[in-house]
């Protein structure tokens, strides 16, 4: 194993980790939701997040003008994003930086590691970015023998650990104070033994944990926010400045960025740090954004590497619908307003990219295979309430892409010769509803369900074939009377409800025409 700095890095998560690989949604979710530590934390964080949101949004007269400005510039990029990203390399090369193109994950992490080898270096520091998560850039690292120390105050927790993180913007927002005063006093070895769960000693306590790495550290790796293809300049916002002593104080820096982060022109930035900071944070704007250009001799990185990142974000592109989810500019908006999310939190979706947003950025980077594939199941974790796209900075129609997705998992599954257990269901189901004969002893049937539901009058396990259904949701015992058998007893003639009412009677003793 690994250490750095005495941490052990390791990787996979420890068996007590949320994370399960291959697990569904719904099972996912299903363990979660039963998290009382979680669905507190959780909930206390969001609240705290969409109040400080709406504050600052209410500030802004023309904020729907700056959602549809974020929103166009988006689909022109989109639009033209093949000449764009020529324009950038051009603009990166021209001030001394150096492109590399990776097709997937894989080249993408060979790049990284061949660099650093370069440089003679077995550990680097790293800014916060979903782009290294997502193609799994600390676990290859580690398997070369090079060491990454994750430098942003959450990411650090996440790793100490030795978790996953559930959230785009705060990625342990699943651990309280208490816990990550636990996390650090187990990982770190320097850390005094009457350390509090105060937030201001916590944090001067990884402060000291990372500064003197920083010092050291020859090689960083970050992300981006923002790439301007006019001028090569690449952007980072954070809260901290652990992200500007990586980006500044190494002497080689290698930015790894999915090339939908990229906006044409200087002056488009005036829209996106209006939008970002607001939307994310709840805050007018962050307390640092760096932004550099190439490379200036003496000063900052001797050594620029811009790593432009495809991994499946060409055939999203190719997507008409899909292509509006590489809109995104990871605010993490729709996480703090999904009803979804606050109960069962990032790591139900075992994906980087939790939420509504990865509901369907993941499906769309990665493919839906079929009923077995977890991703399939991501579409169906939200209520479809449209809270995510009000909250959108870039307005990004992610209910209508949900049912979109579940029409594409549906149809993927048509051509299996041997039907599943919903499917046999559901036709199962078509052949009672077709026939007036059939619902009518179906409905005499249901019964039973009163029989095997429990006091609470819930339904939690069901028999094949719908025992795909109870095994995620419980389902309510069925009614003393049926509607038809309401309908009957209740209508004057005694009829059993096959005519039509007459709509022009009244209850005795009302007035009027």
């Amino acid at each position: 194993m690994t250490t750095f700095l005495g941490i052990p890095i390791r990787r996979h998560a420890d068996p007590s980790s949320p994370l399960r690989e291959g697990e569904s949604f719904p099972h996912a979710a299903r363990r979660e939701v039963n998290n009382e530590q979680l669905r507190g934390n959780l909930s206390r964080a969001t609240a705290t997040i969409r109040g400080k949101r709406a504050a600052v949004v209410a500030e802004c007269a023309d904020w729907e003008q700056l959602r549809d400005a974020g929103s166009a510039i988006k689909a022109d990029v989109m639009s033209r994003l093949p000449e764009l990203l020529e324009e950038l390399e051009r603009n990166v090369i021209a001030r001394g930086g150096t492109v590399h193109w990776a097709a997937d994950a894989a080249e993408a992490n060979e790049i990284v590691a061949r660099i650093a080898k370069s440089k003679g270096v077995d550990e680097l520091v790293k800014v916060k970015s979903m782009a290294t998560q997502e193609i799994g850039l600390n676990e290859y690292l580690e398997e070369v023998g090079i060491a990454a120390l994750e430098t942003d105050l959450a990411e650090l927790i996440v790793q100490l650990g030795h978790d996953k993180p559930s959230h785009i913007l705060v990625p342990a927002i699943h651990r309280n104070r208490a816990e990550i005063r636990e996390i650090f006093l187990r990982e770190m070895p320097e850390v005094p033994a009457d350390l509090t769960d105060d937030p201001r000693q916590l944090a001067m306590a990884a402060r000291e944990h990372l500064r003197r790495k920083f010092l050291t550290a020859k090689v960083a790796v970050s992300g981006a926010n923002f790439a301007v293809a006019d001028t090569g300049t690449l952007a980072v916002v954070e809260s901290e400045g652990n992200g500007r002593m990586c980006l500044t104080l190494p002497e080689t820096l290698i930015t790894v960025m999915g090339i939908e982060k990229l906006i044409p022109t200087w002056q488009d930035l005036e829209v996106f740090f209006q939008l970002l900071p607001r939307s994310s944070t709840g805050e007018r704007m962050n307390p640092y954004t760096s932004l550099w250009t190439g490379v200036t001799p003496g000063d900052g990185p001797q050594e620029f590497h811009l790593i432009l990142l495809d991994n499946g974000r060409t055939n999203a592109l190719a997507d008409e619908m899909g292509r509006a989810a590489l809109h995104c500019i990871r605010c993490s908006a729709c996480l703090n307003v999904c009803p979804v999310y606050e109960r069962a939190g990032g790591h139900a979706y075992g994906s980087v990219y939790p939420g509504p947003i990865g509901a369907i950025l993941t499906p769309q980077l990665t493919g839906m295979h079929g009923h077995n594939d977890p991703n399939s199941t991501l579409p169906y974790a939200s209520s479809l309430c449209g809270a995510c796209f009000d909250a959108c900075p870039v307005k990004i129609d992610i209910p209508t892409m949900l049912v979109e997705l579940r029409a594409q998992s549906v149809d993927s599954d048509r051509g299996r010769k041997v039907p599943g257990g919903w499917s046999s269901a559901m036709k199962a189901m078509s052949w009672i509803m077709a026939d007036d004969k059939r619902f009518r002893a179906a409905e005499k049937g249901l019964a039973a369900g009163r029989l095997i539901a429990g006091p609470d009058k819930k339904i939690t396990k069901l028999p094949w074939p719908v025992n795909g259904w109870s095994s995620t949701r419980d389902t309510p015992a069925p009614p003393k009377e049926t509607f038809r058998q309401w309908w009957a007893a209740n209508r004057a003639d005694g009829s059993d409800g096959d005519r039509a009412p007459e709509h022009n009677q009244k209850p005795e003793g009302t007035e009027g025409p």
